[in-house]
């Protein structure tokens, strides 16, 4: 999958990065960054459920530290870097291990200059009450609205089709494995060839930041605002880009 072109939203973070790495005095400074894959048991702690992607082995979390800063960021392509602050800047996002890579890092130094919060994944219960809160915050902000949730998330999916009712979410995923799948009366469609028409079909959008890392998410971006649609991105590994670029981000449990 060819890398983020300039007017990409991971290019505009990479700009407004640099500028903020300059104005902080630490662009020159060597800096030691550990990124390490976790087991699902260190990276969302005990839960009851084990649908999640990270419990089936689909996807993994690598953990960031710049300087005070801990963050991390789900990936299908986990690997370990440990270097200047600078290169991680600097290195081409033409992979999904490349764009993990710089969005871990990305979110751990803003975790460290206080600008984002919540950049550690929930633990335990935590998961499942993120959900029912997500859910809660579209029915009282927004009414009972059609949504169309891209990522597939066990908790927020069965969430919302407890609040909305199934006929009312449309859930898509890249994973062939979990495509075609009944979940909670909802029936999991390809991202790659239906997330245009949910767009068109939903009031409100839930994008998991994993798009981010995949680089799928400035076509659906285009895509949501020819629309003219509501839309969240969700969990901690949209934290820094939607602080550069101010998109709307709701991770109501993540941890600092």
């Amino acid at each position: 999958m060819n890398g983020p072109t300039e007017s990409s939203i991971l290019e505009k973070t990479r700009s407004k990065l640099r500028t903020l790495i300059a104005g902080a005095g630490i662009g020159r400074a060597p800096v030691r960054v550990d990124v390490r894959a976790l087991d699902p048991a260190e990276a969302i702690g005990s839960v009851e459920r084990t649908d999640f992607p990270i419990m089936v082995g689909k996807e993994r979390m690598i953990e960031a530290q710049v300087l005070s800063g801990r963050a991390q960021a789900f990936t299908d392509a986990p690997s370990e870097f440990r270097g200047h602050l600078e290169e991680i800047v600097a290195q081409p996002l033409d992979t999904n291990a490349r764009r993990a890579l710089f969005i871990a890092v990305l979110n751990a130094l803003l975790a460290h200059l206080g600008l984002v919060k919540g950049t550690l994944h929930c633990r335990d219960h935590d998961p499942d009450e993120c959900g029912q809160e997500i859910a809660r915050h579209i029915l009282e902000h927004k009414g009972p609205v059609k949504v169309g949730l891209v990522g597939f998330n066990p908790a927020l999916a069965e969430a919302l089709s407890q609040t909305f009712g199934a006929d009312s979410v449309r859930i898509t995923d890249l994973n062939s494995e979990t495509m075609g799948a009944k979940k909670f009366g909802i029936t999991i469609e390809d991202g790659a060839r239906t997330n245009s028409d949910v767009v068109d079909w939903a009031d409100l959008l839930l994008v998991t930041g994993t798009t981010l890392v995949n680089n799928t998410f400035d076509a659906l971006f285009e895509q949501i605002q020819a629309a003219a649609k509501d839309y969240f991105l969700f969990g901690v590994t949209s934290a820094g880009v939607c602080h550069l670029i101010d998109l709307p981000r709701i991770c109501p449990r993540g941890r600092d």
